[in-house]
């Protein structure tokens, strides 16, 4: 019996360990990523990664794939995002009834979009001067539609690592939403919306905004469960 505790308690902190390490790990390559990429567009050289990967999305154009790639990039829209994010909040207010949750949905979301906003007017880098397959305006740089769909289905990735129980589910899950999340970059390259240096941008700094907002949730949410010493000592009262 001592034997089978043990076991458990070495299994759950190897666990622990491993998440650990592959989160802070991927932090890490995020927060890389994006200083390299930044400064490319800062000092303005001219990527020939972004030039590959428009010649590569125009060899596979097609009526039909653009057709489909327009519906991908809807995923990644505030169109389908807020109700998304908005429905997901009402499932853990109300069906779940999970507090803490529904505060991680609009944390993510919300900030996701916020910081997207500032980074944009900070680079202040035009879209493509190539023609638009779709119509959009704004600056380019991080792309929105890649960062808010890192950010948010990263959440789901999340949760569905934590809350999935069956493995052959939860990792058909993940596979699902990490495939949707770079199928939702790549279409804003099809489209000549987005620079691929964009869009790497974009997943950097959309992978590091939601291990920021989880990791300050959780603490926020350990600080709020200790408990506080009810007793209130009270002056003795003298005898008559």
């Amino acid at each position: 019996m001592f034997r089978s505790f043990y076991k458990k308690i070495v299994a759950a902190f190897a666990l622990f360990t491993l998440e650990l390490f592959f989160a802070w790990g991927l932090f890490l390559v995020c927060v890389i990523l994006f200083l390299y990429v930044s400064k490319q567009v800062v000092e303005g050289t001219n990527l020939n990664f972004d030039n590959a990967a428009f010649a590569f999305a125009n060899s596979i154009a097609s009526t039909g794939l653009t057709q489909l790639i327009e519906v991908i990039t809807f995923f990644g829209s505030r169109q389908f995002l807020t109700p998304a994010a908005l429905l997901l909040i009402a499932y853990f207010l109300f069906v779940r009834k999970h507090r803490w949750y529904s505060l991680k949905v609009p944390v993510v979301a919300l900030g996701s979009i916020t910081l997207n906003l500032v980074l944009k007017y900070l680079f202040d880098r035009p879209r493509p001067a190539i023609p638009h397959l779709v119509e959009a305006s704004g600056l380019s740089f991080p792309s929105g539609h890649s960062m808010v769909a890192a950010s948010f289905y990263g959440l789901l990735i999340y949760l569905a690592w934590k809350h999935v129980e069956r493995p052959v589910w939860r990792f058909t899950a993940i596979g699902l939403l990490t495939f949707l999340i770079i199928m939702i970059g790549f279409s804003r390259i099809y489209l000549h919306v987005h620079y691929a240096t964009d869009v790497m941008a974009g997943f950097a700094a959309g992978f590091m905004w939601v291990i920021i907002g989880l990791w300050s949730l959780q603490k926020i949410e350990r600080f709020s469960k200790k408990e506080i010493d009810p007793v209130v000592k009270e002056e003795p009262v003298d005898a008559p």
